[in-house]
């Protein structure tokens, strides 16, 4: 789900093994020598349709924009990994994590598109799971956090969020970043905010043009930015309520295609060893790191 459209609670960690499938035949009790088209596995089934589905958040970036972004290459890797051609299913966000692991995973949307095969950019987080018996969440790619950067010049030191009383800074509003900084100390800081922005890259861009002091949003949308550039600082946002070590990004399917989130598993880890996932976030000025 696009950070801007989340629920403060509602993307971050991950738990690693699926549970166990049992495949049946009805070979014998059908006197035929194949399966049924239901007891064939999901990742049979992707690769005698030739082309795995992929569920991916519209309008996230750095990760997809518009068919462009980390997850448009990722998902294609992923397809390429199983020896399948790629088919995208991008779509807008629900209200909640929940809801698009429904309308995407599972069951399929009520006006019509899904379930894919596999959906990107899932919060690989415990109470997710326990809330979501029905997928298996796995996968973990990238650690998202909430950030804040600062221009050097102005704010050379930002150990709290009292310095930002006196100066304007950017943040999207409908945003988990948005929210720690709009309710901070009672709202001390929501004149000073220009918060009426889609997400923190147009935050950055705000920073970057010299238009506020400061910018916050999610890691990965500031860093994309910004990382780099020595006249800005990049850190976690001082705040007690932000979470310290952010969150893991992963993927989920429907909770019994366990050799197909096996196989997306081995096809992740060999784009990690090959160096391949590294630099496909490279390529959106992100430096990645295994989670």
């Amino acid at each position: 789900m696009h950070p801007s459209h989340d629920k403060p609670a509602d993307r971050r960690t991950f738990l690693g093994k699926t549970s166990a499938l049992a495949i049946g035949t009805l070979g014998g009790l059908l006197g035929v020598g194949s399966a049924s088209a239901q007891d064939k596995s999901a990742l049979t089934k992707v690769r005698e349709r030739g082309r795995l589905s992929v569920g991916l958040y519209n309008d996230l970036p750095p990760f997809h924009v518009k068919g462009q972004g980390i997850e448009i290459e990722l998902a294609k890797a992923l397809a390429g990994a199983l020896g399948v051609e790629v088919s995208l299913l991008p779509f807008p966000a629900d209200d909640n994590m929940n809801d698009d692991l429904r309308n995407m995973v599972w069951k399929g949307h009520y006006l019509g598109y899904g379930p894919a095969d596999v959906l990107l950019h899932v919060p690989v987080e415990r109470p997710l799971m326990q809330d979501n018996p029905r997928v298996s969440i796995f996968g973990p790619y990238w650690r998202e956090r909430v950030v804040v950067a600062r221009d050097l010049s102005k704010l050379p030191t930002l150990d709290s969020l009292e310095p930002l009383r006196a100066v304007r800074s950017a943040v999207p509003g409908l945003s988990l970043a948005g929210w720690l900084m709009i309710g901070a100390d009672s709202g001390a800081l929501s004149e000073k905010l220009i918060t009426k922005i889609p997400d923190g890259v147009a935050a950055a861009q705000m920073l970057q043009r010299g238009e506020v002091a400061a910018a916050a949003g999610m890691r990965s949308e500031i860093e994309s930015v910004l990382r780099g550039d020595p006249r800005f600082a990049i850190a976690p946002i001082p705040m007690p309520r932000a979470p310290k070590d952010g969150w893991a990004v992963g993927m989920a399917v429907k909770k019994d295609a366990t050799d197909l989130a096996e196989a997306l598993q081995a096809g992740l880890n060999g784009l990690a060893e090959k160096g391949e996932l590294k630099a496909m976030f490279a390529r959106a000025n992100l430096d990645w790191q295994r989670v």
